[in-house]
């Protein structure tokens, strides 16, 4: 397969979406509907603002045609009024201009007691040269007590020229061009002129003044008793009265304030709205329930998919081109013993390599994101979180999306750790079989010498003792000669002892117990290998708690156990350059037991248990059979006691085993604790009368 070029951006790592058969994508205009409340409510308060505005205009427009006509209205009626007082004061001005000017004339005329119960306020007559010739105020008992203080404040004028002999018909003031001689003047109040002469419903509804043009109120109908302050948010409209009021204008105040129709919009809008809620309500409602059905369909996919792919008991893992991790099961996350955040996102090197096996990793990784994987799988050595190590297969495949683009690797692991162990195993089986095959035929030869040294040890014995008894009947008193002989003679007598107990223990039968000196037993053992011990400069120190109870063991068979023990703590010594020092300790260990002790000061277990160092064909020696703490430990158990090894205090290893005290009741001789099928192999050598010295450090 091609190498696949790499990317400028890693693309993600997106699920293929299957299409269900029979349903039609969703249209553009559909993944648009979220929209669609928002548009229309934007639209509908648009609408409301233009609708509103546009009746607004036209109230505000047929409200001021209204007061247009109103006040046309009211200014024509108080304009016949004026009239109507000018046609009575020219009346009074005719009928005065052919009477003696005095007080008392104007006084008792009946016209003007006819205008002061009117709206006249006072009258005065002037001469050419505007002198008073008669005044008269509204001082009759006649008087209304209703328009008493509608007689206070700004005043208006109605005067009229009073007619001569040349001129016998009176004229208004404003018509007069200095003919007339006398002028007669009446002062009148506007505001009882409004009063009387405006309806009531104009009252209710507008507010009526006389402004004069310099901007003063002359008089003003309904805004004191409503307590209305005029602002400019009050529509009015005015229009100049004319003949008797020179300029002053006659204005109508719309009594209610023009408030835009604009207010009423929250109501509106608020009415709307809901409506327009509870239509998108219901629209959400209905697309919320398909998205919820598509969200379930996809999280049970998804779930199926999870559950299978964490099921698995292949690790699974998905890469980019660049080699980033983007997909990791649970099955991968437990056989590298990291969490799934720690990994997805990570680039090589990846934190499961071993950091020995880091340039190989690299180096097959890059040959892998080239495309170059071997498709029957591959071998490779990972690295747990807690240290340990395991083997794995590992099979890469391309991993294309949904358009058909290969985006990354998908790979498929195997844990083979236990596998290769088993071949290890079984491969460590046959050749321990073989090498069992090869020791049982030397047991039986190691037996049948056992047998056939028993003769020539006992004749040994024989002729030494005869020998012995020659020289001393003959006289012969050199002492060093006997002594050697009879050494010589207990060393055959040991060595046959010994090869007919080892004989005993291979042909499976229970060993010799007896109640014997454990002390005794110890140093027998140590000073057959006094001279070696001399030999390699080790020291031997002793640490026995005197006295000590018998124990019940066959003393032949302990003294081979010490002689193993000791041995192996030599052998180690002399590989180890420090002090070399061994170590002898018995002690009470319980109420049944005895305790021995073989201390050393060379390099200790190295983390080995007993279990490992025991094993049969185990051996850290070239040359070693694996067999002779095996065989310890089987002697021991066969005396019902039990052997350990942990760190000495010496700095070194401590193999310990017990014994049982001879006062102490054991129970029945059982059938002893078969030695390993191998165990002929350590038939001892009668010249050394010790079993192969064996090693399991």
């Amino acid at each position: 397969m091609p190498p696949v070029p790499p990317r400028s951006q890693t693309e993600p790592l997106v699920p293929h979406r299957r299409e269900t058969p029979g349903r039609r994508p969703a249209t553009a205009w559909r993944q648009g509907l979220w929209a669609l409340p928002m548009l229309l409510s934007v639209l509908f308060a648009i609408g409301v603002v233009l609708w509103a505005a546009q009746r607004e205009r036209d109230e505000r427009a047929e409200q001021q045609r209204s007061l247009v006509a109103d006040t046309l209205s009211l200014e024509a009626q108080l304009r016949g009024r004026i009239d109507l007082e000018y046609a009575h004061l020219r009346t009074l001005a005719a009928q005065l201009a052919r009477r003696p000017h005095r007080q008392d004339v104007l006084e008792s005329h009946p016209g003007v007691a006819a205008g002061f119960r009117r709206l006249w306020i006072s009258v005065t007559w002037l001469d050419a040269r505007n002198r008073i010739i008669a005044e008269v105020h509204d001082g009759l008992p006649k008087r209304r007590a209703s328009v008493e203080d509608d007689w206070e404040g700004l005043s208006s004028h109605l005067v009229v020229g009073v007619g001569t002999a040349s001129q016998p018909e009176p004229e208004r003031l404003d018509r007069l061009d200095g003919r007339a001689a006398e002028r007669l003047v009446v002062r009148y109040s506007p505001a009882v002129l409004l009063k009387r002469d405006t309806p009531w419903w104009f009252t209710s509804k507008y507010i009526v003044r006389l402004v004069d043009a310099s901007g003063p109120v002359l008089a003003a109908v309904g805004a004191d008793e409503a307590g209305v302050h005029l602002d400019d948010s009050h529509v009015s409209h005015r229009v100049l009265v004319g003949d008797g009021m020179p300029g002053a204008f006659l204005e109508l105040v719309l009594r209610e304030r023009s408030a835009s129709q604009l207010a009423e919009l929250p109501l509106v809008l608020t009415s709307g709205f809901l409506l327009l809620i509870a239509v998108a309500t219901w629209l959400l409602r209905r697309q919320v329930r398909q998205v919820s059905r598509a969200e379930a369909a996809w999280r049970t996919e998804a779930g199926w998919r999870s559950a299978m792919e964490d099921s698995a008991l292949v690790a699974l893992r998905a890469r980019d081109i660049e080699g980033r991790l983007l997909y990791v099961n649970r099955t991968f996350c437990e056989m590298v013993g990291l969490p799934p955040k720690e990994l997805v996102g990570r680039l090589p090197p990846m934190p499961y390599w071993p950091a020995d096996q880091i340039a190989e990793a690299q180096q097959r990784n890059r040959r892998n994101l080239a495309g170059l994987a071997p498709r029957e799988g591959y071998e490779a050595r990972w690295r747990h979180r807690d240290g340990h190590t395991l083997d794995v297969m590992v099979f890469e495949s391309p991993l294309i999306d949904a358009s058909g683009r290969q985006i990354g690797w998908m790979g498929s692991i195997i844990d083979i750790t236990q596998r290769k162990r088993l071949e290890e195993r079984e491969r460590h089986q046959a050749e321990a079989m073989a090498h069992q095959a090869r020791l049982t035929t030397l047991g039986e030869i190691a037996s049948a010498l056992a047998h056939q040294l028993n003769q020539p040890l006992t004749a040994i014995a024989s002729y030494n003792g005869g020998v012995l008894r020659s020289l001393q009947q003959a006289g012969f008193d050199h002492a060093p000669v006997l002594r050697a002989l009879q050494r010589q003679g207990e060393q055959a007598r040991e060595a046959g002892r010994i090869v007919q107990r080892i004989r005993q223990f291979l042909t499976r039968r229970s060993p010799q117990r007896e109640p014997c000196d454990l002390p005794a037993t110890l140093r027998r053992a140590v000073e057959l290998l006094r001279r070696d011990l001399q030999r390699q400069h080790i020291t031997l120190e002793w640490a026995l708690d005197e006295p000590l109870p018998e124990v019940l063991a066959d003393p032949v068979l302990i003294e081979q156990v010490v002689i193993n023990l000791v041995r192996n703590a030599a052998d180690e010594l002399a590989q180890h350059g420090g002090s070399r020092r061994i170590r002898l300790h018995a002690e009470l260990a319980g109420e049944r037991h005895l305790r021995v002790d073989v201390d050393d000061s060379g390099p200790g277990l190295r983390g080995r248990s007993i279990e490992q160092l025991t094993a049969a064909f185990y051996s850290t020696k070239c040359d070693g059979m694996g067999m002779g703490l095996a065989i310890c430990r089987s002697i021991i158990e066969a005396h019902y006691g039990a052997m350990d090894a942990s760190a000495g205090p010496l700095g070194g290893a401590r193999f310990s085993f017990t014994l049982p005290r001879a006062e102490v009741a054991t129970p029945p001789e059982p059938t002893p604790a078969a030695a390993p099928a191998a165990a002929p192999a350590a038939a001892p050598d009668p010249s050394s009368a010790s079993t192969e010295p064996d090693t399991s450090r």
